[in-house]
């Protein structure tokens, strides 16, 4: 009988361990849809987190957490605090760039470049949801995009820098650099060593070789990095050798990925892939997270370069990637558990859902350039109030803007608004915003003393925008709804004083305006409340009771 008992156990555990190993899961991508460029991710235990660049939107560098590639939920950022650092007087596309996440002995550590001012520094935090420290500048590392590498108790830093001697051969070229690092002092220890000039093949002219990591497997070092620019031609490639310190070789069959070889007019095409992490998945396959774009017309894309994942297959003791026929897949499955995140808000495919502002933001929600908490309140009844300020969002402050990404290429943002304007010079409203010159804003104001709807579009500059349609409203002051449909290549706008009909202002358009193509940059586009009184001193506020997404791309529907 007890032999019988312990049978029975054995067959139930040996059932319940074949469920696990039976059970699958859809990973879509892009994992992180809109603006989340240059992703970095590791694996500590069971947990993986992720960050990405925000270039100058305030908090910086949000820490994603997931348990299984596919569910991510931001648990923080790491640029938390004006007093870390702000952003005050640069462009929207400069400030942060490409970031990278390394663990080590109960620490976790960031490393980033801060364009245009004192370059790379690194933070730590024990618990990766923060606070993390203020930062500590190296300036030794010149160059951008640093990474951490760690071997026992020394510590690498890996860094896109100048060509030897400061001598360009060519446009783009650039090495891939090392430097000892103390990992407790944080500071760096000797001379930096060149690993890689030029990129796979110097005779060759490779360009921007850069986001270099390095990781050990084997007895095997692996010196991995994006090549071609982060455009049409990016690709990744791989470099190993024996030693961190080099020599290192380049794989004979680079690159490792690259999507730029693939027809021009293939349906949904994913685009610019590279800059690359690979991690190792709940099942021990090893797979990489990387950018890329979805362009809906040539290179033409408002959501910014997004994070996506393929697996990774392991040919002669070289990592290589395995997208399958046609490239990158809009979807793979894995031989892992699907584990949910309670409270996460969805990140890939199509998906909708209502933020409000009773208790607190989301922390998705980006400023420009720092944040002002005495600027904004949340209240159960009137939602979200901005104090109107006199900046705008053409300029280079802090004006009275709180922004969510746009994630997919076909979607609405909506919001209720209250708002009285005092003066012709005072608006308030939703807008779609790539930059400080390409930008559309749907508001509320007055004209000659009476309510009116108004479109207006950017130009070059700062204090003038173009009126492109306008229509009046019944009552000065009450609630009006605005929306904002992304289609492709065209926005509407329209907006409702009854909640129930709704008028369009103006559709078709063009959306490529706010394309990075056009705009240039390395941003994606954001839905914002804003309110300005442009230049002009004023007391009145503004307040915006919920926002409204929602995406159906066409991909995603079976």
């Amino acid at each position: 009988m007890k032999f019988k008992r312990l049978l029975l156990t054995f067959l139930a555990l040996l059932t319940q361990i074949s469920a696990l190993f039976a059970q699958s899961i859809e990973l879509v991508n892009p994992i992180m849809t809109g603006f989340y460029p240059d992703p970095s991710v590791i694996r500590v235990g069971t947990d993986y987190y992720l960050v990405n660049s925000t270039f100058s939107y305030f908090p910086g560098i949000p820490v994603m957490h997931s348990k299984d590639l596919k569910n991510w939920k931001q648990i923080g950022n790491v640029i938390s605090r004006p007093s870390q650092m702000n952003f005050m007087g640069d462009r929207m596309t400069r400030g942060l760039f490409a970031p990278a996440i390394e663990h080590h002995n109960g620490t976790f550590y960031v490393t980033c470049t801060l364009i245009d001012h004192k370059g790379n520094f690194v933070v730590t935090a024990k618990n990766p949801a923060g606070p993390w420290s203020d930062p500590i500048f190296l300036p030794e590392v010149k160059g951008i995009d640093p990474s951490l590498f760690f071997e026992g108790d020394k510590a690498y830093v890996i860094y896109n820098s100048d060509p030897p001697n400061n001598v360009s051969l060519y446009s783009g070229h650039r090495t891939i650099k090392i430097i000892e690092l103390d990992p407790v002092k944080l500071q760096t220890v000797g001379e930096a060593k060149i690993l890689v000039n030029g990129g796979v093949d110097l005779s060759k002219k490779p360009v921007w070789i850069e986001g270099p990591h390095i990781m050990k497997r084997n007895n095997w070092y692996y010196l991995y990095a994006a090549e071609g620019g982060t455009s049409v031609n990016h690709t990744e490639v791989v470099f190993r050798s024996k030693s961190p310190l080099g020599p290192y070789m380049p794989y004979e069959k680079n690159p490792i990925l690259s999507q730029r070889e693939l027809p021009k007019d293939r349906k949904d095409p994913i685009t610019s892939a590279g800059h690359a992490q690979f991690v190792d998945g709940p099942d021990g396959q090893t797979y990489a997270i990387f950018l890329a774009v979805r362009p809906y017309e040539g290179n033409h894309y408002n959501t910014g370069r997004e994070t996506f994942i393929v697996p990774v297959v392991w040919k002669d003791e070289w990592p290589v990637m395995d997208p399958g026929p046609g490239g990158v897949q809009y979807s793979y499955t894995a031989k892992f558990p699907e584990v949910k995140q309670p409270g996460a808000r969805p990140q890939s495919g199509n998906f909708s859902y209502t933020l409000t502002f009773d208790k607190e933001l989301d922390p998705a929600l980006l400023f420009m350039r720092t944040v002002d908490s005495t600027n904004f309140s949340l209240s159960k009844d009137k939602g979200l109030t901005l104090k109107l300020k006199p900046e705008t969002c053409s300029e280079l402050g802090n004006p009275a803007f709180i922004g969510k990404r746009q994630q997919h290429l076909y979607g609405s943002a909506e919001t209720e608004l209250s708002f009285s304007a005092k003066a012709e010079n005072e608006t308030s409203g939703l807008v779609v915003f790539q930059d400080e010159k390409h930008f559309y804003y749907l508001c509320k104001s007055v004209e000659k003393g009476q309510p009116v709807m108004q479109l207006f579009k950017s130009t070059d500059e700062p204090k003038k925008m173009e009126p492109l349609a306008k229509a009046p409203l019944k009552a000065a002051a009450g609630k009006v709804q605005l929306r904002i449909r992304a289609e492709g290549d065209t926005y509407s706008f329209h907006f409702s004083e009854n909640g129930k009909a709704w008028t369009l202002l103006k559709d078709k358009v063009d959306a490529r305006f706010l394309s990075t193509q056009t705009a240039g940059g390395f941003i994606g586009c954001l839905f914002g409340m804003y309110g300005t009184s442009a230049g002009q001193p004023t007391v009145n506020t503004a307040s915006f009771k919920w926002l409204k997404y929602e995406g159906h791309d066409p991909m995603y529907k079976k």
